[in-house]
């Protein structure tokens, strides 16, 4: 019995019920105990006024007998004597003692006081006759008596000493507490003793089964034994119990579950890691492939020391592979072809079609022989100002190069339609020693020719539409001479639409202000562009490859 009180003791859940319980209890026999006092005063009170109407009546039956009824004078003079009397014991404790009282015409009009004159006065009796007054201290109580009480056209007001009737009251509440208080204890032990089998006892074991369960999860062991399993009951106890068994099979199911998707998804993971380092090294692959198609640093080199030309170039994809490509090659009289050029779209498949263009563009200017009927291509290709260079053989031979554009849309147009790849593209045949250039601008961004001190000579805009798109297209040709120490510099539309960090674009403008500085080469202007972009883009993903090309004529 010591022990399982010693559990209860401890047991948090069940102090709290108990004392709720007996804090219940108590609040309601508080409450029950209030009228019970009131009640209890009232009756010690109807007890004095009891005995002082019975010394009144007494007195008045006594006065003269035998003779005419007494006059209010008389009657006042025996009544007088209720102060002279003895204390009357009412109980073991209570005594009654009348130290005063006013008597009074049925008009309110005073007959006589005598010893202390009461606080009740006949104006309150006319408003209230069932008024009475009991002062501060508790020591005096007034009650009347009317005329109809009398018998006689006079009202009577008598002060009582009840200074005995509060330690009666104490007594009385004293008992009453005291049962109240051991009904409170006996309640709160009796539902505290309870509380063992019907609550804490299987709070405690779905508690331990609770921890037995968690083990059990996190450590990935077999189902425990559960102790609060065997708890039959038909109250919400023992649907907590039934739920929380319930609850731990599907949370046991729902971890296999999770486990063997995991282990599913592990090895999902681990294909995809390899495939994905495999693609990882085709892109790479395919990467090192098209920077291998780019001029090298040599053959760059080996222009210009060849030519006097001094050549630079910037390439920076967006992916791994890029749809943007630019080359330089020597055709068989002597000249230099170069191009700069845009494939629609981005990544493995704007790449494919670079390497095709190139190729393309390659092969055809390099065959010697002028293709189609002589007039037709003259009618539909030379340039509207008429030939300017003074070699009609440099003219002819430029202008056998430059329909690798025309062949290559064709083919293009013809075998690769249905995918809707084209390539926006610059192709300049350059004549070296005279500086004659003859170019087609198939749809790309304006070149700009560019003096030492930093005027924008000429704007080399479109001449025909982007290669790819169409068969039969015309492909007209320009002319221009470029100068010593002129620049002529190409790029892609990823350089003037290189966006910050908030989406804005680098620009046109911003392109071209720093075109109009003097620059001293061409390497230094290519420099002065690339770090412009590098500060506006700082961090932030590139979308579209960036490819800049600049030749400057030395001499």
């Amino acid at each position: 019995m010591s022990l399982r009180f010693f559990k209860l003791r401890k047991s948090r859940l069940s102090f709290l019920v108990v004392s709720v319980a007996f804090i219940s209890i108590f609040i309601i026999e508080g409450i029950i105990l209030i009228p019970s006092i009131n009640r209890r005063k009232k009756e010690l009170l109807n007890q004095i006024e009891e005995v002082t109407e019975g010394k009144v009546s007494v007195l008045i039956e006594i006065t003269s007998p035998g003779v005419k009824e007494e006059t209010d004078e008389e009657i006042y003079q025996q009544l007088s004597n209720l102060v002279k009397l003895k204390k009357i014991q009412l109980t073991d404790e209570l005594k009654h003692v009348i130290v005063g009282g006013s008597f009074y015409t049925s008009e309110g009009k005073l007959i006589g006081t005598f010893g202390e004159k009461p606080l009740l006065s006949v104006s309150d009796i006319k408003r209230n006759p069932k008024k009475t007054f009991r002062n501060q201290d508790g020591t005096r109580y007034d009650a009347a008596w009317t005329p109809k009480q009398m018998g006689r056209k006079t009202f009577l007001i008598i002060r009582h000493d009840i200074s005995s009737l509060q330690p009666e009251l104490n007594a009385y509440i004293l008992r009453i507490s005291g049962l109240v208080i051991l009904i409170s204890i006996f309640v709160t032990f009796g539902v505290w003793i309870a509380l063992e089998p019907i609550i804490i006892r299987p709070i405690l074991c779905l508690r331990n089964d609770l921890i037995k369960a968690g083990e059990a999860i996190s450590q990935d062991k077999q189902t425990p034994d559960f102790s609060s399993v065997s708890i039959k009951r038909k109250d919400e106890l023992g649907d907590v119990i039934t739920a929380f068994d319930t609850m731990y099979h599907q949370i046991s199911e729902a971890y296999s579950q999770r486990k063997r998707a995991e282990a599913a998804l592990q090895v999902s993971l681990t294909e995809v890691e390899t495939y994905s380092k495999a693609l990882n090294s085709e892109l790479e692959k395919g990467r090192q492939m098209q920077l291998n198609f780019l001029p090298a640093e040599e053959i760059i080199k080996h222009f210009s020391d060849k030519f006097t030309w001094e050549i630079a170039s910037f390439f920076k994809p967006a992916r791994q592979v890029a749809g943007d490509f630019y080359d330089l090659f020597e055709l068989n009289n002597g000249s230099v072809g170069f191009v700069i050029a845009d494939v629609c779209d981005k990544g493995v498949g704007a790449a494919l079609f670079m390497a095709l263009f190139r190729s393309l563009i390659r092969i055809f200017a390099a065959q010697i022989q002028l293709r189609g009927q002589a007039s037709q291509i003259l009618e539909q290709n030379l340039p509207q100002n008429g030939w300017i260079g003074r070699s009609p053989l440099t003219n002819l031979a430029h202008l056998n190069a430059l329909q690798a554009v025309s062949l290559t849309n064709e083919y293009v147009a013809n075998f690769h339609g249905e995918l809707g790849m084209f390539a926006t593209l610059f192709f300049g045949v350059l004549e070296p020693t005279t500086g004659l250039l003859t170019y087609i601008n198939a749809g790309h961004e304006p070149l700009f020719i560019i003096s030492p001190d930093g005027e924008v000579k000429q704007h080399l805009e479109s001449t025909a539409p982007a290669v790819g798109m169409l068969p039969n297209m015309n492909f007209p040709m320009s002319q221009i001479y470029l100068q010593p120490g002129e620049i002529i510099i190409g790029y892609t539309d990823g350089v003037t639409e290189a966006r910050d960090s908030n989406g804005k674009f680098f620009t046109s403008e911003k392109l071209l202000s720093l075109l109009q500085q003097p620059i001293d080469s061409a390497k230094a202007l290519l420099n002065k562009i690339t770090t412009s972009i590098e500060e506006h883009t700082s961090n932030s993903e590139q979308f579209d490859d960036i490819t800049i090309l600049a030749l400057q004529r030395k001499i």
